[in-house]
């Protein structure tokens, strides 16, 4: 088995795991009928699709056979996954904040 091979095999199931979080969070934020609980639902779900995007983005990185389109591509899932991630980060710890009064 050779090393891409194997990235494939440890990039997938992330990429699946956050995908199904951000889907659960997305709905949970989306019936809640209390504001701070759909803001910390809404802020972890910032947070699955950030890994989900940051790791496509390695597998277009890795994977792209030196193309210049793939990297641009995996480049601007690399940057808008690192904003989801941080804004999701920041919302989470902004709720949480609240929570303590």
């Amino acid at each position: 088995m050779g090393q891409l091979e194997m990235l494939q095999w440890v990039l997938f199931p992330v990429i699946m795991i956050s995908l199904v979080l951000s889907v659960v969070f997305s709905y949970k934020s989306r019936r809640s009928s209390d504001g701070r609980k759909r803001g910390i639902n809404a802020a972890r779900m910032n947070i699955s699709m950030g890994i989900m995007m940051m790791f496509i983005s390695f597998i277009q990185l890795f994977m792209s056979n030196e193309s210049t389109l793939k990297v641009v591509i995996g480049a601007i899932f690399l940057v808008v996954g690192l904003f989801n991630l941080f804004a999701g980060l920041r919302n989470l710890s902004a709720y949480r904040a609240t929570e303590r009064g």
